[in-house]
């Protein structure tokens, strides 16, 4: 199913992304794409986004763990139901969970690239999170009731 194609595609992204990253640089290298605006840096993340919870396993793996397994059921449940954009975006949510959850599970911490300087460090795990996350308040905003007045 094509979902599953795209949370594989991220997965697969964020690991080669990230693998770049830690094989051509050192923790906390920077390296200035424009200066003081935006750099290639390398973090060891060993929190949740901000950093928040750094040594709550429980937080850190068991509930990224659970909201991906049910963001995966429900694709398959929700296959003829649901929009092409409610499931691509819960195909990219899981997708991203998953890159930052391998990362934490085999390292330790998730590593981080991303650093504009004026906000905390990221990766593309968490920007297809985000992307996910935008893409699902649009089609709840302002196409779930134009669909269902449809049915």
């Amino acid at each position: 199913m094509i979902y599953y194609l795209i949370a594989a595609a991220v997965i697969v992204f964020d690991r080669v992304v990230k693998k770049l990253v830690v094989s051509n640089m050192v923790p906390w290298e920077t390296i200035p794409v424009i200066e003081d605006i935006f750099h290639f840096t390398y973090v060891q993340n060993r929190g949740a986004a901000f950093s928040m919870w750094q040594g709550q396993w429980v937080i850190l793996i068991g509930f990224p763990l659970a909201a991906i397994a049910v963001g995966l059921i429900l694709i398959y449940l929700k296959r003829n139901k649901w929009d092409k954009l409610m499931l691509t975006s819960v195909a990219m949510i899981c997708g991203g969970g998953l890159g930052n959850l391998i990362d934490r599970i085999m390292l330790g911490y998730v590593v981080d690239l991303f650093d504009f300087r004026v906000f905390p460090v990221f990766n593309i795990a968490d920007i297809f999170i985000c992307v996910g996350c935008g893409l699902m308040i649009l089609d709840v905003l302002f196409f779930e009731r134009k669909n269902s007045s449809n049915e």
